[in-house]
């Protein structure tokens, strides 16, 4: 028979299977050290199982008294990062505009020539403190018409020319001179103006012998020569507020005066630094001499004359033309022996007529 090996019977140990491999392998000295009996926990009373554990205070650690103050002078300096203040730097200013000083007024002689009222009034004229009449009422009209447009033009930044006006009419004989005169003699009643009466008919000067006035240089003398003073050619009159500037010397070169440059600078020097005086020039017919386009291109307004029943529609439309150079040109009818309205000026004040 095949012999069995028999199998070992247990022991008589009564240790657990763990316990045997504790002792038989040493696990023994792995174990923690044993903990001191006055270190080891409170049993834990069965009601507080699970109260949170009191806190435990902290020990009281002394602290050190406070050391005594540094003095100032021993103190060491701490460096303290300040921002910078931000300095707004000011815009540069615009650079100013140089303002050019005021000119002075031009200063005429103070020679003061008679106007021989008889001649006036001989002549059919406005006479200066005379009773008020038709003529009179007419001329007071067109005046004031002329002075809110110089107004109106001097808003408008037109300069020296707003003071500037120009009489002309289209063919001789039309009245241009008389209305003239007339109308220079109605604004030198104006009580915060003064007016300069320019004879620019340089072939046919007549304004000086219609009031009486002696000859002298004028403005054809001041246009030719650099060294005379347009103002010093001023003739000065007894009529307050009216001065009278001559033809000058008659020339074969009036036109081509009137185009230099020097002609604007010697008309500027009549009214600069004198915003309230009027220059009233009475110059040649525009189809017979070409002196007054000229001048059209220095005023700010144009007069034109023209004879009723005697005038023609084409040539007023020609001397319009020639004009054009002056912005506002106006229509004075003169003449007039009939009107539709039957309008009597200077009635009112007893002399209508």
């Amino acid at each position: 028979m095949t012999e069995h090996s028999k199998i070992p019977l247990p022991s008589a140990d009564t240790r657990s299977l763990i316990e045997r491999a504790v002792s038989r392998f040493d696990l023994g000295g792995l174990a923690p050290p044993p903990v001191p009996a006055d270190l080891a926990p409170a049993p834990v009373k069965p009601g507080l199982r699970h109260r949170a554990p009191a806190p435990v205070a902290a020990p009281v650690v002394p602290v050190a008294p406070p050391a005594a103050p540094v003095p100032a002078a021993e103190a060491a300096p701490v460096a303290a990062v300040v921002p910078a203040p931000v300095v707004e730097t000011p815009a540069a200013p615009a650079p100013a505009v140089p303002v050019p000083p005021a000119a002075a007024p031009a200063v005429f002689s103070a020679v003061r020539h008679p106007i021989d009222r008889a001649h006036l009034r001989d002549q059919g004229l406005i006479v200066p403190e005379g009773a008020v009449s038709a003529l009179l009422e007419e001329f007071r009209i067109v005046k004031r018409q002329l002075l809110l447009q110089a107004a109106e033009l001097r808003c408008e930044g037109a300069g020296a020319a707003a003071q500037r006006v120009l009489i002309c009419s289209p063919h001789p004989g039309e009245g241009k001179t008389y209305c003239a005169l007339n109308l220079a003699l109605a604004m030198a009643a104006e009580k915060e103006s003064e007016v300069i009466l320019v004879d620019a008919d340089f072939a046919k000067p007549s304004v000086l012998s219609a009031l009486g006035l002696p000859g002298g240089p004028g403005l054809m003398d001041a246009l030719a020569d650099p060294a005379i003073d347009v103002a010093d050619c001023v003739v000065g009159t007894d009529v307050p507020g009216l001065w009278v500037l001559p033809a000058g010397e008659a020339t074969t070169s009036d036109s081509e005066y009137l185009s230099t440059s020097r002609a604007r600078t010697v008309l500027d020097r009549l009214s600069e630094g004198a915003p309230n005086r009027i220059v009233i020039f009475d110059s040649p017919p525009a189809l017979a001499a070409s002196p007054a386009a000229e001048l059209a291109k220095y005023v700010g307004q144009a007069l034109v004359v023209v004879r009723a029943d005697r005038t023609g529609q084409g040539a007023l439309e020609d001397a319009v033309s020639l004009l054009s150079a002056c912005p506002n040109i106006q229509l004075l009818l003169n003449g007039v022996q009939f009107s539709p309205s039957g309008r009597r000026f200077g009635a009112y004040y007893g002399y209508g007529g």
